[in-house]
């Protein structure tokens, strides 16, 4: 059964509902850290890539094919962030959405006196959390194994994150409303992410592959998420086509989801 997520009446009072909140935001993040594929794939997963390239590459200034001034590890952290993002996007939302659906968990969730959009805005801010998560231990490793450089604002590269998480959450719960099972969800998260993970430089620097590869390159989300988040770690200007973008798909994919969600 499809529902609305305004349909539901407040059975709770607005602290009521706050603390339940907290405390099921709280337990889907415990939830989270007991699922060791989940933790492998969005946060250990991205820093081995780390570990690897930067082996290889090193992170001396001018050897990366971004900035003189700059190494690979530089330019290919805010990157591996992006890969991070659509890690939680496309492989852990659609699944575990579905799955709980599977179960009838939603269903339950559904019967309590807590509103259906207190359980939404508790699994957004935990999923938000653990990109948030692999993004500083990237960032941890990064400064202490190859010596990271930032040239950018903490506080503007955060908005820059925080808008491309927000935007490929919103097309992960799309993904989870419009799957019959979680089979579907997951192989439908997987044709969508395996591709930009590749292709969009997130793992390996769009400037190493050929012109045309760059050129369909830029019709990849996550494409938009790196150039974004490059630009921001080296105190650049907000690049406008990713605003648009990843905009776009925040607000689209949010209304989608909203009236497609189904809790069972």
């Amino acid at each position: 059964m499809t529902t609305t997520l305004d349909t539901q009446q407040t059975r709770f009072g607005p602290r009521a509902e706050l603390r339940s909140a907290a405390k099921l935001t709280f337990v889907q993040f415990k939830l989270f850290l007991r699922q060791p594929v989940a933790f492998f794939f969005n946060l250990a997963f991205p820093v081995l890539i780390l570990l690897l390239f930067g082996a290889i590459w090193g992170n001396e200034p001018g050897s990366s094919f971004f900035s003189q001034e700059y190494g690979y590890i530089d330019m290919q952290t805010p990157a591996l962030a992006a890969l991070i993002i659509g890690t939680v996007a496309f492989m852990t939302i659609p699944i575990a959405t579905a799955t709980a659906r599977e179960q009838k968990l939603l269903r339950r969730f559904q019967a309590t006196p807590m509103r259906p959009v207190v359980y939404l805005i508790s699994d957004v801010v935990v999923n938000f959390a653990v990109a948030l998560l692999g993004m500083i231990l990237l960032v941890v490793v990064a400064r202490l194994v190859f010596g990271l450089r930032f040239g950018g604002s903490w506080a503007t590269l955060l908005a820059g994150f925080t808008l491309a998480s927000l935007g490929f959450i919103a097309v992960g719960y799309v993904i989870a409303s419009l799957s019959p099972t979680s089979r579907v969800a997951q192989v439908v998260g997987q044709v969508i992410f395996f591709p930009m993970m590749f292709l969009s430089g997130a793992s390996m620097p769009l400037q190493i592959m050929p012109p045309g590869i760059q050129s369909v390159a830029e019709w990849l989300p996550m494409t938009h998420v790196v150039h974004l988040l490059q630009d921001l770690w080296f105190g650049g200007q907000w690049n406008t086509t990713a605003l648009l973008v990843l905009g776009g798909m925040l607000v689209v994919g949010t209304l989608v989801s909203v009236f497609t969600f189904r809790w069972e």
